[in-house]
């Protein structure tokens, strides 16, 4: 397994493939690429992230950038701490849902998003260039800790505009909540007991070390759901180890759907923004119920190339209200142009507070679809001939989007092909009526795939 990159940042096993070498590589090159400004640092909590920061911080002020460490913190804390600060832009140190062995760097911009690929391919410039100009001693950078971050972050949304804090304390929701004992132990517990909420904690000691495998989907989150009915718990939910997806569980001890996160999120900020013509944004792979949502509200939906950034540089180009990705990241410029867990939990707390019945009865009134995700491996073939190929089959059935690998649109159905950038296959989501619907679909494409290869 080679070191992973993509416009986000870097991510590898740790002395495999990040090691101290490729960190100061890329935190030098950043320091210049930045103008050797003042950089805000943080860490998901992970058990290498300490050592880590460390190597960052160092080579940071040997450029002769200030460094001002928040330590562990969710990664949206970060992007809301640039947007607040006079940082020329920040490192958070994570490797996002990847088991512990993993640890990485994202790099946020001054305006709080992560770099666009315009962005990100002048820093790989930097990167690859091996001259580095380290300053003499007297001209290093200053280090400062400032976690009074954490408390704005909190603070700001607490003040979000959509919220009735009263309303919701009065709910006096029972909470189990799932923090995988990484960064989102430091914040979550703090504003869901600012929310009136009686919090029962599962792996939320902050050790770094994962009680279960940190991606927040429903087959690792067995626990949770059990736990959440042995308690007869409202809801439940559950991040990952940075803290910017966000997953919940009903009180039925069911997965609400990580897709329908982002869903009900956009619903309840369409309702407050009851102005016709309202922009979202979301990534090609979201589901189709943001469409039949947005059509209710009049508001217009854009589709984007997945990934965070993406999405982000879209809603701010056409100044859209709210969005996200279906992976349970919700985005709400009001605050920042970052997915993050804390708003999820504050806005959907808000809605189930607002429609006055349980979670599950809230999703029966969402537009109901499922979504299946599989790989196939490629062998013989080039992935991009593969989805060429793919794309001139069914260009006259349905609507072909090729801004993000090809995904087909149909009537009853969609699905999204995209290959990967680190292994050979080829990644297939599929969204129907039903889940078998959604199976069949992902199948017949697998085949599909497996035949140019024949």
């Amino acid at each position: 397994m080679s070191l992973m990159t993509s416009i986000s940042g870097i991510r590898g096993i740790v002395g495999k493939t990040l090691t101290p070498e490729v960190i100061v590589r890329y935190a030098s090159a950043f320091a210049q690429y930045t103008n050797r400004g003042p950089i805000l640092l943080g860490r998901d909590g992970r058990l290498t992230g300490r050592i880590i920061a460390n190597i960052v911080s160092s080579t940071l002020l040997s450029m002769g950038s200030d460094v001002i460490a928040i330590g562990v913190c969710p990664t949206p804390t970060l992007i809301f701490a640039v947007t607040r600060s006079r940082a020329a832009g920040a490192i958070a140190v994570t490797a996002s849902h990847n088991p512990m062995e993993w640890d990485g760097l994202k790099f946020i911009a001054p305006g709080g998003m992560f770099l666009t690929a315009q962005e990100y391919e002048r820093l790989s410039k930097i990167v690859a260039n091996s001259n580095r100009e380290y300053v003499e001693w007297h001209r290093f950078g200053k280090h400062v800790v400032d976690e009074s971050y954490l408390q704005l972050h909190l603070e700001a949304v607490l003040a979000i505009k959509y919220l009735d804090v009263q309303a919701i304390r009065a709910r006096k929701f029972t909470v189990v909540l799932d923090c995988v004992n990484a960064a989102g132990c430091v914040l979550l517990p703090g504003l869901l007991k600012e929310l009136g909420c009686s919090v029962i904690p599962m792996n939320c000691d902050l050790s770094g070390i994962f009680a279960r495998p940190p991606e927040p989907v429903p087959e690792n989150l067995t626990e949770v759901c059990r736990t959440v009915l042995q308690q007869k718990a409202d809801l439940g939910i559950a991040v990952d180890p940075d803290a910017d997806r966000l997953v919940l569980i009903t009180e039925k001890g069911e997965p609400f759907g990580e897709e329908y996160t982002v869903a009900g999120a956009i619903r309840f900020v369409l309702q407050k923004e009851s102005v016709s013509g309202q922009k979202v944004a979301v990534n090609l792979s979201t589901t189709r119920a943001v469409e039949d949502i947005a059509h209710q509200y009049g508001a217009e939906v854009y589709r984007t190339p997945v990934g965070e950034v993406h999405v982000s540089a879209k809603m701010k180009e056409v100044g859209a209200v709210v969005g996200g990705e279906g992976n349970g990241g919700v985005i709400l410029p009001a605050l920042h142009y970052g997915r993050d867990s804390l708003v999820g939990i504050a806005l959907m707390l808000q809605y189930v507070t607002e429609f006055g019945d349980t979670l599950s009865k809230l999703k029966q009134t969402l537009p109901a679809y499922s979504i299946v995700k599989d790989k196939v491996a490629l062998q013989s073939v080039a992935g991009d001939k593969v989805l060429h190929a793919l794309k001139d089959r069914h260009a006259a059935n349905g609507r072909v989007n090729t801004d993000d690998g090809v995904k087909l649109d149909f009537a009853d159905y969609w699905v999204h092909l995209r290959k990967s950038n680190t292994e050979p296959i080829v990644r297939i989501i599929a969204e129907a009526r039903t889940r078998s619907e959604a199976e069949n679909v992902v199948e017949l494409f697998k085949k599909r795939v497996l035949s140019f290869q024949s």
